[in-house]
């Protein structure tokens, strides 16, 4: 099994054009995608996550 990219919370945060303040509050409603928290106690969101949670987005919006 292949392991699936993982991105850090800064590289998402570029990708989505996003302050990390209106991130957080976005999830503090509920929204955003998956995150992983690592052993290290930092942040990641898998490739794939964020893909297809840009793509209910995208479906919410039509």
């Amino acid at each position: 099994m292949a392991r699936q990219p993982m991105l850090k919370l800064s590289e998402v945060l570029a990708e989505l054009d996003m302050s990390r303040a209106a991130f957080y509050r976005m999830r503090a409603r509920g929204y955003g995608p998956r995150l992983l928290k690592l052993p290290n106690g930092q942040l990641r969101v898998r490739r794939s996550d964020l893909d297809a949670w840009l793509s209910q987005c995208e479906e919410a919006a039509a």
